[in-house]
């Protein structure tokens, strides 16, 4: 058994089954590939792959096993390269974020800024998606940090830590009605078409809750993944944005006005999730406290030992900062 042999299979699995797609992507060839799966096979007495003619159809039950085993072969090899760099050298290696577009856009910018001054040689890769692709990235291996405030919770192999609340604000044009109502209500937000996040992102789901909670049915006319297109169709004049209150730029939304809404819905909290087993190099503990300042290396190291139970403790004495 090679260790080449395991990262085909677990590449093979990762590209739907496409040979030659998992070929292309290891700078290979597909004979190559298909043989040494072969190979293992062989030398395993199972198939980990079933097979119509010269194509893999799926993966067999034995085969899951074996490919779940191959990654975390894979990532404990990962981190012995980690750790031998970690002693050449803490000041050189490699940062993966995953992340959606106002983390990217608003939040990580001065903490990246700063980063980079003092870790010149750390090579930064920033990935967008939805919180859910974003996730799978990190439990897969692609990125090392999830940042962002919904669906993390949907993976058991990651290890969460709490950043920071935040609100929304309401995004109107000048001289709309709303901007002349005192008591700001969600019964006056709901007269009126929303533009919003799409579902499951940056906090929509308390957005939904609390009209539901009322039992007000939003008319919403658009969404959108990105507040800069929420608030282009804002400037449209095509509805009312929701957006999150970090995405409003003072300068660059002064022709909007922008209504705060913390009081018509519950705070959301972002958070970074991080795979269980992942080693930790210096700069990785120094990026999450920029980010975070009370994310220092006791605490992240306790959350990462811990158990999924005990985990959420930890951090149920700390105050977490708004923004």
């Amino acid at each position: 058994m090679k260790l080449q042999q395991l990262r085909y299979i677990w590449e093979v699995t990762r590209h739907n089954l496409n040979v030659s797609a998992t070929a292309q992507s290891l700078y290979t060839s597909q004979p190559g590939i298909s043989k040494q799966i072969r190979l293992l096979e062989d030398e395993l007495g199972i198939e980990i792959f079933a097979r119509s003619g010269k194509h893999l159809t799926r993966v067999t039950p034995a085969g899951q096993a074996i490919v779940d085993l191959a990654g975390q072969v894979l990532r404990t090899t990962e981190n012995i390269k980690q750790i031998a760099q970690e002693h050449s050298d803490e000041r050189r290696g490699s940062l993966s974020l995953a992340t959606t577009h106002t983390q990217a856009r608003y939040a990580l910018p001065p903490v990246i800024h700063a980063f980079r001054q003092k870790y010149p040689d750390v090579a930064l890769h920033m990935q967008q998606g939805t919180p859910k692709q974003i996730a799978e990235m990190v439990s897969e291996g692609q990125a090392d940090f999830a940042i962002c405030t919904e669906a993390l919770e949907l993976f058991s192999d990651l290890v969460l830590l709490p950043c920071y609340r935040w609100n929304r604000c309401l995004l109107v044009p000048k001289q709309h009605p709303l901007t002349r109502v005192q008591n700001l209500t969600l019964e006056k937000v709901a007269e009126y078409p929303l533009i919003t996040y799409v579902f499951g992102f940056t906090g929509r789901s308390q957005l939904d809750d609390a009209f539901h909670a009322k039992n007000l049915t939003p008319h919403v006319v658009l969404t959108a993944a990105d507040a800069d297109v929420i608030k282009t169709y804002v400037r449209l004049g095509l509805g009312v944005g929701i957006v999150a209150h970090m995405a409003i730029d003072p300068q660059e939304d002064s022709d909007l006005v922008a209504l705060d809404a913390s009081h018509l819905f519950e705070s959301s909290t972002t958070k970074i999730g991080i795979r269980r087993g992942t080693f930790m190099r210096s700069y990785m503990y120094d990026f999450l406290q920029r980010f975070a300042g009370h994310l220092d290396r006791d605490v992240v190291d306790a959350a990462l030992s811990a158990g999924p139970r005990h985990e959420q403790g930890l951090f149920e004495d700390i105050e977490l900062p708004v923004r």
